[in-house]
């Protein structure tokens, strides 16, 4: 017994002899390594700041070696100065300290667009069509303002107060109000509502903090309603939390499912599975992506793909299959650094290729217009190697380079889109919309008193559409009777949403520009025929 308990001791120790073998020596090495360039770079600074010529900012020379340095690693690893961490960190966290208003500056004049419902600017009687003219005793009106520094006026700690004098149409005299900020929700949720009475729709702009509290709430008003099937919006969805894209698959897979797992050299593998029951586990599923659809997007989509849990339907998504953790440096600035690849349950990395360095990586859109695959699926090439197979019932689907939609929704083509993003470019629709409800904001209300009416009954004039028309010529862009009578209809869709979103709410804008939007309109065919939506999970062809 004792010489057993011996030779036991002797190999365990000889295994650790064997670990510190095999392994200590490269560790250490690697720390030698750290340890003689950290030293070989703070001597080059301090020559540089005691000899150089001319003279030298070190620190703005360390921030862009530290900068490169990333650059030189892949395309997400990034640094983060001190100031813009906090503004970075803001739509994530789900909320700001300020006075709970929605804001532009046209001709020159800070106008309140919206207020926030229960914010502190509603509840002290600010409107929108405000003018706000003097911040604290001091005049903002006609001297430049910048967006940036409205941010600066107006934001500030829960609990401090700012006096505001408001220039409102009907007053003859300026209002003071004075304001206590607030905590100010983001929501990563933009709409929600019944396209059909069966069939619900959720869109997400990206993965906060509050992203699935917001989808849950969501989920129970649709219940209500007698949602059946769900159109799952993740289109230009850059991403957000790992956690919050695990925890909204959660909500359509059942327990111990995969839905993700990440794996790097310095970080050991990781599995994150469902878990109890989801709020919509057993209803039809269509998510929507496009090429802006990234991260957390993709873990949402992938999983539901490679578990044949829904339908994807639109083109192919951004393909960001890295994993960021974020590391403070002394000075309060951060470095968000690649730890891991996270895979789908299938076991694909949807990672596009980056060996070619940065510039050519973010040329990947331009690629993609240039090579045809935004407009036809066959465009499209995918790698035999990075094949694999769904779940469930085995279809093909591929790693590398975004997740590939079931359906392939293409972008439209046509040249006359040049004549309405100019439009949209030089703000000439968004300044009509401003100056329409700056004019017309109490009539409207009192014609239509809610946004059934308005959409039923509103429309927009062919006098309203040359105002518009009038509008881009005052800022270079020459009419083009062509693309306007082609677009007409949608132009006066978009000018009819975007009233409704200042006059009603974001979600109501949505309801009125998803009329016509070829990807939801596939989506509720899709659901209308039960044959075509099982066919389309159990088939290894991309379907058009």
């Amino acid at each position: 017994m004792a010489v057993t308990k011996i030779q036991h001791i002797k190999t365990i120790g000889l295994g650790i002899f064997l670990a510190f073998f095999l392994f200590g020596p490269v560790s250490v090495q690697a720390q030698n390594e750290v340890q003689e360039n950290q030293v070989k770079f703070a001597r080059l600074l301090r020559l540089v700041d005691g000899y150089y010529v001319d003279s030298s900012d070190v620190s703005d020379l360390t921030e862009k070696a530290i900068v490169h340095l990333l650059e030189e690693l892949d395309p997400h690893s990034t640094y983060i100065s001190k100031e813009e961490v906090d503004k970075m960190n803001e739509p994530l966290k789900g909320n700001f300290e300020g006075i709970g208003i929605s804001f532009n500056i046209y001709k020159d004049t800070l106008m309140v667009t919206t207020v926030i419902a229960e914010g502190p600017s509603e509840k002290v009687g600010l409107r929108g069509g405000d003018r706000i003219i003097e911040v604290d005793g001091k005049n903002i009106a006609g001297i430049g303002l910048k967006n940036s520094d409205v941010f600066d006026l107006l934001r500030g700690e829960k609990g401090t107060k700012v006096d505001l004098t408001i220039a409102r149409k009907g007053e003859t005299n300026p209002l003071e109000f004075t304001i206590e900020r607030d905590k100010i929700p983001i929501y990563s949720l933009d709409a929600s509502y019944m396209l059909d009475e069966s069939t619900g729709y959720i869109k997400l702009n990206k993965f906060s903090a509050t992203t699935t509290d917001e989808f849950l709430e969501a989920m129970s008003d649709l219940k209500k309603e007698g949602i059946q099937n769900l159109v799952l919006d993740l289109r230009n969805n850059g991403g957000g939390y790992l956690k919050s894209a695990i925890e909204l698959a959660d909500q359509f897979l059942t327990d111990d499912q995969m839905i993700v797992y990440t794996d790097g050299t310095n970080d050991p593998k990781r599995d994150y599975k469902a878990t109890a029951k989801g709020s919509f586990e057993d209803g039809k599923v269509v998510v929507l992506v496009n090429e802006g659809s990234a991260s957390a997007s993709e873990i949402v989509s992938g999983a539901i793909q490679d578990w044949d849990r829904g339908v994807i339907i639109g083109r192919r998504s951004f393909g960001k299959g890295l994993v960021q953790k974020p590391f403070f440096l002394n000075d309060g600035s951060m470095i968000r650094l690649t730890t891991a690849h996270y895979y789908t349950p299938s076991g694909r990395c949807i990672q596009k290729p980056y060996e070619e360095g940065i510039s050519e990586y973010r040329k990947d859109y331009a690629n993609r217009i240039s090579n045809g695959e935004m407009f036809n699926a066959d465009s499209i090439h995918f790698d035999d190697e990075l094949k694999h197979k769904t779940l469930v019932n085995g279809r093909n689907v591929y790693g590398g380079g975004g997740v590939m939609p079931d359906i392939f929704v293409p972008m439209d083509t046509s040249s006359h889109y040049a004549y309405i993003n100019n439009l949209r470019r030089k703000r000439v629709t968004y300044n009509f919309v401003l100056d329409y409800v700056d004019l017309n904001r109490e009539d409207i209300a009192k014609q239509y008193p809610d946004f059934d009416k308005f959409n039923d009954k509103f429309e927009i004039t062919e006098e309203n559409i040359e105002q518009v028309v009038a509008g881009g010529i005052e800022e270079g862009i020459e009419k083009d009777e062509e693309s306007l009578s082609y677009l007409k209809d949608e132009l006066k869709r978009e000018l009819k949403a975007l009233i409704a979103r200042d006059v009603y709410s974001r979600n109501d804008m949505y309801k009125i520009l998803n009329e016509e939007d070829d990807a939801i309109l596939k989506a509720l065919e899709v659901f209308d025929n039960q044959d075509k939506y099982a066919t389309l999970l159990v088939t290894v062809d991309t379907v058009d």
